[in-house]
């Protein structure tokens, strides 16, 4: 439990990390953060000596791996971006709204028919994602982005079936090459910040990388001792401290009709939590995988 909580609260605290590395752009800590977790992933294989799984991995699963890379680049990309522009609130929001995403996932591609409280929760919603963009004035692309690019990373994830060490190598090792030609195109037309701002601004950015990795192992720990369903209640950790986060430390605002909004998408969760634990009741559950969460 103790390493489920460290993950979703590391995951949680994010917020507070990326404004760290301004006047780094989120292209520029994107790219970075690629980089430096190639390197931190490495390092943990290296360290427990496990190469050999890399090998394991077959063609068909390093393909599913490849689009999951660019899925969780775009992911990682829109989240910086949100944070470090005044828009954490609306960053939580997506990750609010991702089990409802994965819920239609489960409709869409394999066929599962919604109970009651699962339509309920669709149907919460839907409604505040129309209220929310009556609320900003245009559609709420960034929740958005972030709960459809990581449930279609989920779901690739899930059928590459990869430990999450041994993927993220993968992932970070696909994307490192374009992720080095932001680098250096940036250093190049002089647009850089980081090797500019001293070396403190430089070990913060270097540290993206070790970021990403330590509440991965966590989490890791975490699946392999902990039931599915006491995960997926652990997840809500992360959306909420972004919320308090962004309400506040970043001191954002939410007007009364964005309140409203919010409250749609918790009741949506309530509905849709309450439709898990009774289906839970009713049936033994039977083992399955974790589903991966790389934030």
């Amino acid at each position: 439990m103790l390493y489920g909580a460290g993950a979703y609260v590391l995951w949680g605290l994010f917020p507070l990390y990326w404004p760290l590395l301004k006047p780094a752009g989120a292209m520029e800590i994107l790219a970075h953060r690629i980089m430096w977790s190639l390197v931190a992933v490495a390092a943990i294989l290296a360290a427990g000596r496990n190469w050999s799984r890399l090998r394991a991995i077959t063609w068909r699963q390093a393909g599913l791996l490849a689009l999951a890379a660019v899925l969780v680049s775009a992911n990682w990309g829109t989240f910086i971006y949100a944070v470090n522009s005044g828009h954490t609130i609306e960053g939580a929001l997506g990750y609010f709204i991702n089990p409802l995403i994965s819920v239609l996932f489960g409709v869409a591609v394999f066929r599962e028919r919604l109970r009651f409280w699962q339509w309920a929760a669709v149907g919460l919603g839907t409604a505040a994602v129309v209220l929310l963009t009556v609320d900003y004035g245009r559609l709420p692309w960034i929740a958005l982005v972030l709960a459809c690019s990581f449930g279609t990373y989920g779901l690739l994830k899930k059928f590459a079936n990869t430990p999450s060490v041994e993927s993220l190598t993968v992932e970070t090792a696909v994307m490192f090459l374009p992720a080095l030609a932001v680098a250096v195109t940036l250093q190049v037309r002089g647009d850089a910040a980081v090797g500019h701002h001293g070396i403190g601004h430089a070990a913060l950015v270097a540290g993206a990388g070790l970021v990403t990795a330590v509440p991965l192992l966590l989490f890791n720990s975490a699946a392999i001792r902990l039931p599915l369903s006491t995960i997926g209640m652990l997840q809500y950790l992360a959306p909420i401290l972004q919320f308090l986060i962004g309400l506040l430390v970043q001191d954002e605002r939410m007007p009364a009709s964005r309140w409203a909004g919010f409250l749609l998408v918790w009741l949506a969760l309530i509905a849709l939590t309450w439709d898990g634990v009774r289906a839970a009741r009713r049936t033994r559950p039977l083992p399955e995988p974790v589903p991966e969460a790389v934030h």
